[in-house]
């Protein structure tokens, strides 16, 4: 399994459902990469075409394997609205290396919500040789 940095760049969504009775929606969204959590910022008044242009940094390490993003709207003294869902298997990502800003179908109780444009890119990291390192990069022949 590769480890890295997951580049994020969450762009924008349209045709989000819209979940308020008056008004336009403020939404935002939560990028989950396994245990790791980050929110976007809340998108305030732009409804079902929001733009956040906004870019997340994940750690990936052992046993991820997807990214998932929950777009909620932002409410006021009640709890805010689930709008809808995704989630992005990363394994042809570890092998490309980066995907260009693609439109993914956004989905509530597995029914099309409006879609979620979003670009990716995965760097590995650097595997150091350690029998060079742990003598401060002398080698044998060096001596």
């Amino acid at each position: 399994m590769p480890q890295g940095t997951l580049d994020v760049h969450l762009m924008n969504a349209k045709g989000l459902k819209n979940t308020e009775f008056f008004g336009k929606m403020d939404p935002y969204v939560i990028i989950q990469c396994k245990n790791q959590e980050k929110r976007s910022k809340v998108a305030t008044s732009q409804g079902s075409k929001p733009v956040w242009n906004e870019k997340f940094v994940f750690r990936v390490t052992e046993g991820v394997t997807e990214l998932k993003l929950t777009i909620m709207d932002k409410d006021t003294a009640v709890r805010d609205d689930f709008v809808g869902e995704l989630s992005i298997p990363l394994k042809t990502l570890f092998q490309e290396g980066k995907f260009p800003p693609m439109k993914y179908n956004v989905l509530r109780n597995k029914k099309y919500y409006g879609e979620i444009k979003v670009g990716l890119s995965f760097t590995p990291s650097v595997q150091r040789d350690i029998s060079e390192e742990s003598f401060g990069g002398w080698k044998e022949s060096s001596l």
